[in-house]
């Protein structure tokens, strides 16, 4: 009698990549790192919060007795949104050396070669960073009653939205100057250069109106600018100050002759954010 071989059934493998869901499974994957590793450094959450706390009670009480109160406005209140928007800023461009870590030590070369398009790890680095920015921002609306803000649900939904904004639009920057930097010193100091700068040309500590013609000039390139600009327009809304006080502490930007509405502040974040993505993008696709 002949023997009958019997074959084992065959698997089906399926080569993954070149496919959206294998690049959306990507930036979850990568998105979710950034959250356990921000959720794990209980000290990066507090160090991280001990900046804005000074700026906001130890130099804006100083400055409270430099400018006068007016009608019982405290300038701890005007430093708010600024000091919230450099919480979102130190964080989200320090997200972004964790690109370098990975690239130093080896782990950005592993995942550069997985069958996903490199743009997805970007995108989920940058998504991670926005949401680890934004978290961290989150904290410091705990500080509104402090600084005699109220506690309004509409007004904390207005300040997440545009923090988020903000929060995408600095990681991504982050990630830009990231992409070609092989070392964490050289990325210190790069950002050294730019994060201070950016922070103080805002109007972050001081009012855009009545500045030396160059200096605003200055203001008016620095992106952050646009997301401290609304922010701040969203307290003092919700705040009753004189009219005066309010022209003086809470100016609209000006290109020329035109005031920028607020949604086009919001929008040029937004265009600033898609555009340091974008080249971000095509500096990662480069071969390494």
């Amino acid at each position: 009698m002949a023997e009958t071989t019997q074959l084992a059934p065959v698997i089906g493998v399926r080569v993954t990549g070149g496919r959206i869901r294998d690049d959306l499974r990507a930036v979850g994957v990568v998105w979710r790192r950034e959250l356990l590793r921000f959720s794990r450094n209980r000290l990066r959450i507090l160090t991280a919060l001990a900046q804005p706390v000074v700026f906001l009670f130890i130099l804006g009480t100083g400055l409270s007795s430099i400018v006068p109160s007016t009608d019982g406005f405290n300038y701890r209140t005007f430093m708010f949104p600024g000091v919230v928007a450099m919480t979102i800023l130190f964080t989200a461009i320090f997200s972004a050396m964790s690109i370098v870590w990975d690239r130093e030590f080896g782990f950005l070369r592993e995942m550069l070669v997985a069958p996903v398009r490199r743009s997805a790890i970007v995108v989920g680095k940058s998504l991670g960073g926005a949401t680890v920015a934004t978290a961290q921002g989150s904290i410091m609306l705990a500080l509104m009653g402090l600084v005699h803000i109220p506690y309004s649900m509409p007004l904390i939904v207005t300040l997440l939205a545009e923090m988020a904004l903000i929060a995408f639009a600095l990681t991504s920057f982050g990630l830009m100057l990231a992409a070609r930097i092989g070392q964490v010193e050289s990325f210190q100091v790069v950002i050294q250069f730019f994060v201070m700068p950016i922070f103080f040309l805002s109007g972050a500590v001081f009012p855009l109106t009545a500045l030396p013609q160059w200096l605003a000039v200055l203001t008016r390139f620095d992106p952050l600018t646009y997301g401290v600009v609304p922010m701040r327009s969203a307290i003092f809304a919700h705040l009753s100050v004189p009219a005066a006080v309010r022209t003086t502490l809470d100016p609209s930007v000006r290109w020329g002759g035109w005031t920028l509405p607020l949604g086009f502040d919001l929008l040029l974040v937004l265009a600033f954010g898609v555009a340091a993505l974008t080249f971000a993008v095509l500096q990662f696709s480069k071969t390494e």
